[in-house]
């Protein structure tokens, strides 16, 4: 698959697994107000929505090469020494 093409495939998951996170957030506060008289059952699948748009999240930033960036940058964060705070080493 062309970069083009996974960063744009990576785009759209990612923004699905952010729509069907903030969704089942969404519906399991509406279903805890007594007005709207929502199916209990129901509440349960908005829980589970939640883990499967962060699971969306996670495999769009995977295909559109979003996580290499993070690791990378976390990488130079905690072991470039040019990054790194020295206990050792204080001025004064």
């Amino acid at each position: 698959m062309k970069r083009k093409n996974a960063s744009l495939l990576g785009n759209i998951f990612m923004g699905l697994g952010l729509v069907v996170m903030v969704g089942g957030v969404g519906y399991s506060i509406l279903n805890q107000l007594p007005q709207f008289n929502f199916p209990q059952y129901f509440a349960h699948g908005a829980v589970l929505s939640i883990f499967v748009g962060a699971v969306l999240w996670l495999a769009g930033a995977r295909v559109g090469g979003h996580e290499q960036i993070g690791d990378r940058y976390w990488w130079v964060r905690h072991f470039d020494k040019r990054c790194r705070r020295d206990d050792n080493h204080r001025h004064s």
